[in-house]
């Protein structure tokens, strides 16, 4: 999953980076409205943390502008705790809504919930077949017992299985699991899936023989 965070306090935004890819996601940052907007608008988040208060363009805006076109999830972070301001980022097309100063873990379950809504998943455990997905603990078990992937496979199991029944091309996968940062070649998605049917089995993922893969249970 690929994040976005937009925040102009340098070391709040240094810790959210360094904790969400700790947690396993791919992440960008903006340090001001501007460029929180453009890197919105270019590219394909999974959900973007977005602070209020912001040089350039604040976060209201930003989202009034960004929802003409993109429907990305959306937490905003704020240090108003004023309900009228809570409501105003409600109304202008947040998610989730988040008062500062908040506990990591908050904001790390609040991403998640954002996300799986987004994906139309009510629920924290992904069934397919014998394979059980568990996107808070990040964990992955087969026929109840414990399959040991690396961040980039299970980046790639979770963002597939949120997205069952579609067909999710390698281009969607690189700009989803790997940040602007990320120099890795993308041959090794190839990789990934290979090593991900050793591990769940070879029919877990299906190719689509010149765009993409799909998982399909």
């Amino acid at each position: 999953m690929r994040i976005l965070v937009v925040e102009d306090e340098a070391d709040l935004l240094g810790a959210l980076a360094k904790t969400l890819r700790e947690e396993g996601y791919a992440v960008d940052t903006a340090a001001d409205g501007e460029e929180g907007l453009f890197k919105a608008e270019s590219w394909a988040y999974d959900a973007l943390v977005l602070d209020v208060m912001l040089p350039k363009l604040d976060g209201w805006e930003l989202l009034r502008r960004l929802r003409r076109t993109r429907k990305t999830p959306v937490v905003m972070l704020t240090a108003r705790d004023a309900a009228r301001d809570r409501v105003r980022g409600l109304d202008n097309g947040a998610d989730d809504y988040v008062v500062k100063p908040f506990d990591l873990p908050e904001l790390l379950a609040r991403l998640r919930a954002v996300i799986r809504r987004s994906s139309g998943q009510a629920h924290n455990a992904i069934e397919i077949g014998p394979v059980t997905i568990d996107t808070v603990a990040r964990t992955v078990h087969r026929q109840g017992e414990p399959v040991i992937l690396t961040a980039r496979e299970y980046s790639l199991v979770e963002y597939l299985a949120l997205h069952r029944g579609e067909l999710v091309t390698r281009t969607m996968l690189y700009e989803h699991l790997y940040d602007e940062d990320d120099s890795t070649l993308s041959n090794l998605l190839d990789v990934h899936v290979s090593n991900i049917r050793k591990k769940l089995g070879p029919e877990f993922i299906t190719t689509r023989r010149g765009h993409g893969y799909c998982i399909e249970g």
